[in-house]
């Protein structure tokens, strides 16, 4: 027997560094497509190896990124042919900063050990992607190139805490949407301190700073409009869509008015920023810093206070990455910021009262949301973290923020009523406070302004019968594109759900509603009736989703956009400052490493 098991402990190893090395084997380049003219000058693209009716053209530069500054027109090439096989780099963001959360994410779906250890080895030999501070490229993937009749246009924006993360990702990198008769684009964004850091000298030479990342996102989908039909893409059918950031950032463009006209339809996964009530110049917030106070305090130890917009400019990158992992307390602020120019009110008040553009939308989240989170938030709410001690404790903090009737309820509707059920329902809570409430708030002011809504919860769970993280984050993105892998792999009824969703997606995409032949009704939503989608292996129909939950969190939501209204003076205090001290936009999922 000891001889026996020495024997398959070499085999397995055996097997092990053959697989590694089979993984690590770089793949051949693809075959090169026709040149194609856009506004730039000619590329060449890749004919894509599982489908050659499909063609890929990646790295394509849509503008330029000059630090801390608008995005301007994308450089153009001349004569040459530009090849457009390999991504272009991503944007400048710290090296690991998913590493938590795929660790978690490993761990909690039940995968066997030798897999798990499969996984890691092979994550942690993958070469580090190149990255810059010009890195505003983007990737488009047809099957209907030269063809009469123009496909409608997906532009996909990552997620990522509006920190981390590329289009390039391999995720994103499918052919399942395209399949389905759509043009696919990703795209990359200026994240962190180059995307959102606002700073006094920066507003002073251009009349606003901040949001650069968001600018980058109106400069892509003006490239779409501009050459898109090369590609085979309707430019007149567009349809943003994102998951975690990547949502927020499409409610963000749908409070922007740079963006109207660039998009005729939204699809949001796990997120929206009607949170966000962070301002430029000065805080309505107690306990709140203004976007140019960050700025000013994050860059104290780089530039002095009379530093010049080129001096900021000026400072190496690298320091600035110190920076971040220095000032961790910071990175909180580096979301866009109400500047009365791209953002001329907080998105919540936008999506609420009026000023966001008005689409038909598709949007949801996944039913265990905060099982990636609350390990390292430790609270059932996005605006207070570490929510501990003893049950009184436990309840006078939460009233904190709730008030006490407030508080009771939820306690009672999650079960955190006492230290042993306290866990289980605040990360349920958890879930719900950082993306369900806005993902219904949103939904039923599209509808209030006429706009044809879709909602769903996605609810599919891991096979592994030791898994822990439910319907976790993210979890449905390999399911919209079709992106499973060796690790993750798809069972049967997994690849039936997933053609389902991708027909869901595409056909809302194509023509505004979900619904087609073969799928299960997706009742269009109605406040009234709040019927929601449930995806999973069996697609229902749920009406009253979390109802009596998301509407304590939705009167709370209101009364944070309310106060915030109504605060005309800097730091102006208002009745229930400690709501308030807590509500500037600084929960959410950007607090948490981001599990795409």
């Amino acid at each position: 027997m000891k001889r026996l098991s020495i024997v398959l402990f070499f085999a397995l190893l055996g097997f092990g560094a053959w697989g590694w090395f089979r993984l690590n084997q770089p793949e051949p380049p693809m075959a090169l497509t026709e040149p194609l003219r856009i506004d730039q000058g000619e590329i060449q693209g890749g004919v894509d190896p599982d489908n050659p009716e499909i063609q890929v053209f990646n790295g394509i530069p849509y503008a330029s990124a000059r630090r801390w500054s608008a995005p301007t027109s994308p450089p153009q090439w001349g004569a040459i042919t530009r090849d457009a096989r390999e991504f272009g780099p991503q944007c400048l963001q710290p090296r690991g900063h998913m590493n938590e959360v795929v660790d978690r994410i490993i761990d909690g779906n039940g995968l066997p050990w030798w897999k798990r250890l499969a996984a890691r080895q092979y994550l942690a030999a993958q070469p580090e992607p190149a990255e810059a501070e010009d890195c505003l490229f983007l990737n488009v993937r047809t099957a209907n190139r030269g063809k009469p009749r123009l496909q409608p246009v997906m532009v996909w924006i990552h997620g990522g805490s509006h920190q981390a993360g590329a289009g390039s990702a391999s995720y994103y990198q499918a052919n399942g949407l395209v399949d389905k008769g759509v043009v696919l684009v990703t795209i990359n964004y200026r994240l962190g301190p180059f995307g959102y850091m606002a700073h006094p000298a920066l507003t002073e030479e251009a009349g606003t700073s901040g949001n650069y990342g968001l600018l980058d996102q109106v400069a892509a989908l003006r490239w779409v409009q501009m050459n898109i039909a090369r590609f085979g893409g309707n430019p007149n059918n567009v349809t943003i869509f994102g998951e975690s950031a990547g949502a927020q950032s499409v409610s963000e463009l749908m409070a922007t008015p740079l963006a109207d006209g660039l998009y005729d339809k939204a699809i949001l996964q796990s997120g929206v920023s009607s949170y966000n009530a962070l301002h430029l110049s000065h805080s309505p917030l107690p306990n709140v810093q203004s976007s140019e106070e960050v700025g000013v305090e994050f860059l104290s130890s780089l530039a002095d206070g009379t530093a010049t917009a080129d001096r900021l400019r000026a400072i190496p990158s690298g320091a600035i990455i110190d920076r971040v992992l220095l000032r961790q307390d910071l990175v909180k602020y580096f979301l866009p910021t109400v500047d009365g120019n791209v953002l001329p009110v907080p998105i919540g008040e936008a999506i609420r009262d009026g000023g966001a553009n008005r689409v038909p939308v598709l949007a949801g989240y996944n039913a265990d949301e905060g099982t990636l989170f609350y390990s390292q938030r430790k609270s059932p709410t996005a605006l207070l973290p570490n929510i501990s001690g003893s049950i009184t404790q436990r309840e006078a903090m939460l009233e904190g923020v709730f008030g006490v009737n407030s508080s009771k309820a939820l306690q009672a509707l999650y079960g955190m009523t006492s230290l042993e059920t306290w866990d289980r329902g605040a990360e349920k809570m958890l879930g719900d406070d950082l993306f369900g409430v806005h993902t219904r708030f949103l939904a039923k002011a599209n509808v209030a302004a006429g706009q044809p809504t879709w909602l769903y919860q996605f609810s599919r769970t891991p096979p592994g019968k030791s898994q822990t993280l439910g319907a976790y984050h993210g979890a449905e993105i390999a399911f919209v594109f079709d992106s499973h892998n060796g690790f993750l792999p798809a069972a049967d009824d997994d690849e039936i759900l997933t053609d389902r969703m991708i027909s869901y997606w595409t056909n809302f995409a194509k023509t505004g509603d979900p619904n087609g032949k073969d799928l299960p009704e997706w009742p269009v939503y109605d406040p009234d009736a709040d019927i929601w989608l449930e995806l999973d292996h069996e697609i229902k129909r749920i009406s009253g989703l979390r109802a009596r939950k998301l509407d304590i969190l939705e009167d709370n939501l209101n009364l944070r956009i309310d106060a915030i209204k109504r605060s005309k003076t800097p730091f102006e205090l208002i009745e229930n400052t400690a709501l308030l001290s807590t509500a500037a936009g600084l929960g959410g999922e950007e607090r948490f490493a981001n599990s795409d």
